[in-house]
């Protein structure tokens, strides 16, 4: 079997099956979770924490939780949203450490006004896949990444887990362990938020 058919071969290994052959005691096997999971765990620690030093410390220490569990995990239990816990606990405690935890009250975003999914959606899909070449989208970028950045911990938490990594309620409920209802409120929350920041970037860079 060559290099390819091995490869085709792991991606049609569901991820229980990874994790008994790691429990056999098969390393391999844990690289492959690894190399499975990597990349979207890493951007959205770089998301949700913008601290590139505990980005670092939190996605060894998750992927090293997951190494030491090898015999308490339950196999039927989904992967990636375990592994969404893991590091969003381990991000929040880290966070902890270096900051207050930011508060927002709900009442002080009454006055949004009627807040657009899809326009967010919109927005947010343009930040994600800006081509370096466009200079106005990179702008736009920009001012996604610096908006998300400066929003409260629990805002920012929710709204990467429901628009980048798109999480389902359950799982997000899961993930940051909060009820559906809560999820769904903060969710709404940090749209408005986001919307509230964006319309006033905008308005601050027509008025230059």
């Amino acid at each position: 079997m060559d290099s390819q058919d091995e490869k085709n071969l792991d991606q049609n290994v569901t991820d229980a099956q990874l994790l008994q052959r790691y429990r056999d005691g098969d390393e391999q096997a844990f690289s492959e979770i690894v190399n499975r999971y990597k990349n979207s765990l890493y951007a959205f620690l770089r998301r949700f924490v913008n601290r590139q030093d505990i980005v670092e410390d939190v996605f060894q220490e998750t992927f090293l939780q997951l190494y030491a569990s090898r015999d308490s995990f339950d196999s039927d239990r989904p992967l990636r949203p375990w592994l969404f816990t893991i590091a969003a606990n381990k991000a929040k405690d880290a966070l902890r450490k270096i900051q207050r935890q930011s508060t927002m009250s709900m009442g002080t975003l009454a006055d949004a006004g009627d807040v657009s999914i899809d326009e967010v959606v919109n927005i947010l899909t343009s930040y994600e896949t800006t081509p370096e070449s466009e200079i106005s989208q990179e702008e736009t970028a920009q001012r996604v990444r610096q908006i998300i950045a400066e929003m409260p911990e629990n805002l920012r938490g929710i709204l990467i887990l429901a628009y980048f990594e798109q999480f389902s309620y359950k799982h997000m409920s899961e993930i940051l362990s909060i009820p559906i209802g809560t999820v769904k409120s903060r969710l709404h929350t940090a749209v408005v938020h986001f919307m509230k920041k964006w319309k006033s970037a905008n308005r601050s860079i027509k008025n230059l």
